[in-house]
């Protein structure tokens, strides 16, 4: 070839850049127990927008132009965060948690004397986590939010002043988080966009037993508001985003904007939980769906669109609501949940096991903290909530959650924290 040549000065030009091109390198990963040093297989590892799986070794690769730091997270350990500084394999040891907590409504995460009941309880007991609604059942955010601006709300009642810096404060106490998220139950938006919402028979907007308006789980430009919490509750550093009222209203002879069939209704839960989990990959958060009680023991879709193994490959966690007052009808060979809290939440969880096996999906149930509403209106004391405790644990659930609406809770039934060796 003649090397004066157009041909060859480009070849060597070509040559030359890539030899000189950067040359994205795979960096060596490995995730174990804290505790143990052993693998963990299976943990999802995010950096710079690129997920992976560690194997079953533990190990996996990720090139080094991803990203200055990766998360790691595995079901029953503290998610955590490192910087991909120097070079060599990289060990991350993630510490193990059975997430055990309160949970705390807009108002009460922003009430100081609420909150810090909560967490003197938690520094006292076996409680480690909180769950704080982030959109609660009237559709109220406790901090100002851009997601919420940007669906065009007001935000009239707004409880913490600022968010990131109790974030930071309620992470340093070593506590995982969940973000509660309620979905379709919207009444400021389906009063701002009626054509969104749910109507019934005679095309008026259709309100619930609290008078509380919905939207409509078919209307996809509906979800928006609650995706973009969702990315702000991870970006806010939560743990676990678990999304609420993610269903259908359980009422006959409504109107939806397509028609209302149980194939219809599991698609549609299942297409905003895929867009949810798309939404926030980057964050490397797990994402749960509470579940009605019966959800776990009728095979259709409940009339509400959750329909446990259709929904099973979409979520990380179940959050199954095993109140016992809730459970009108009782369980087959238990037709008195209020005298069978044990045994309510035990076979709960026992058959969901079995309908969806004993890997992910895992579960964390709600428990009953607060007095019956349903049957006698008996007290719920210390017997009754360390009898769904001890059940949820002998059944491998992946922790629990002490539900209370007003926020009030006592040390009845939890065991102190233990101290350190």
């Amino acid at each position: 070839m003649n090397h004066s040549s157009p041909a060859w000065r480009g070849s060597m030009l070509l040559c030359l850049a890539l030899l000189w091109a950067p040359t994205a390198w795979a960096r060596e990963l490995q995730v174990v127990d804290a505790g143990s040093g052993l693998p963990i297989a299976a943990a999802t590892l995010v950096a710079g927008g690129a997920q992976t799986l560690s194997d079953a070794s533990g190990r996996a690769e990720l090139a080094e132009t991803a990203g200055s730091s990766v998360s790691a997270r595995a079901p029953g350990y503290q998610r955590r965060t490192l910087a991909l500084a120097g070079s060599g394999p990289l060990r991350i040891a993630l510490q193990p948690i059975q997430p055990k907590a309160l949970y705390l409504s807009a108002y009460g995460i922003g009430n100081a004397l609420l909150r810090a009941d909560a967490l003197q309880l938690i520094e006292r007991t076996e409680l480690n986590a909180l769950v704080i609604d982030i959109k609660g059942d009237r559709g109220i955010v406790p901090y100002r939010s851009a997601a919420v601006a940007a669906a065009g709300l007001a935000q009239p009642i707004v409880t913490v002043a600022d968010m990131p810096a109790l974030m930071a404060e309620l992470k340093g106490r070593g506590l995982y988080l969940i973000a509660r998220i309620v979905v379709f139950k919207d009444e400021p938006l389906a009063q701002a966009q009626p054509r969104w919402a749910v109507h019934d028979a005679r095309g008026q907007l259709w309100q619930d037993r609290e008078e509380l308006a919905w939207i409509d789980p078919f209307e996809r430009a509906a979800w928006e508001r609650s995706l973009a919490l969702a990315e702000e509750a991870a970006a806010l550093g939560f743990d676990e985003l678990q999304f609420d009222y993610l269903r259908f209203p359980d009422q006959a002879g409504l109107r939806f904007g397509q028609p209302n069939t149980e194939a219809g209704r599991v698609a549609a839960i299942v297409a905003f939980l895929d867009a949810a989990r798309r939404r926030v990959a980057r964050y490397n958060v797990f994402i749960a769906a509470d579940i009605f009680g019966y959800v776990v023991w009728n095979s259709d879709d409940t009339q509400i669109g959750q329909q446990l193994e259709s929904l099973a490959g979409h979520v990380h966690l179940f959050s199954p609501m095993l109140y016992p007052s809730g459970f009108a009808f009782g369980i087959p060979g238990h037709r008195e949940p209020m005298k069978a809290p044990y045994e309510l939440v035990a076979h709960s969880l026992q058959r969901a096991g079995e309908r969806t096996g004993r890997g992910p999906p895992l579960y964390r149930p709600w428990l009953q903290a607060f007095a019956d509403y349903a049957f006698d209106h008996q007290a719920f004391g210390a017997t009754e909530i360390r009898a769904q405790i001890d059940a949820a644990e002998a059944q491998g659930a992946q922790g629990w959650m002490l539900w209370n609406p007003r926020n009030r809770y006592e040390a009845a039934g939890l065991k102190d924290k233990e101290q350190p060796r």
